[in-house]
């Protein structure tokens, strides 16, 4: 299999969707392909799959396992691993990205005001999301906790 390929594949699939939060937000469009569990359906394929063949079939590196730090570097010492490493890091960071759009629509808070917070999860994950719950604080539309 050509990891590079799959690895290309898997991390430009998600730059439609991160267009469409960005973008267009409120479009129905974007709730069935952006806000449905298309993306963590198709990327949790790609992420149960690669595992599967990191883990169990001879694609991974000897060693691999998750209980020990040791074992899950040896999981990311093969290109597949790292496919695999990536494409859960892609489906859970769409999936906050997603989630701060509903969110912050139904808190009322401007798009644009959300949109460097939805950059920064693209790119690095948690300090996006950092930022967004900063910006529900600061700007009185919730709180430090999610559900506030």
């Amino acid at each position: 299999m050509n990891t590079e390929l799959l690895f290309s594949a898997v991390n430009l699939s998600v730059m439609p969707a991160w267009a469409l939060l960005i973008l267009a937000p409120h479009w129905r469009g974007t709730k069935a392909i952006v806000h449905s569990m298309l993306y963590p359906l198709l990327l949790g394929g790609v992420y149960i799959a690669g595992l599967i063949g990191t883990m169990f079939m001879g694609m991974g590196a000897e060693g691999a396992n998750f209980t020990t730090i040791a074992g899950v570097r040896q999981i990311f010492a093969s290109d597949m691993g790292v496919v695999v490493g990536w494409a859960h890091y892609l489906v859970f960071d769409l999936f906050v990205g997603a989630w701060i759009v509903r969110d912050s629509t139904r808190r009322g808070i401007n798009h644009l005001a959300i949109v460097p917070c939805l950059l920064f999860t693209f790119m690095l994950g948690p300090i996006g999301l950092l930022m967004y719950v900063a910006l529900r604080k600061f700007t009185g539309k919730g709180g430090w906790a999610l559900d506030d």
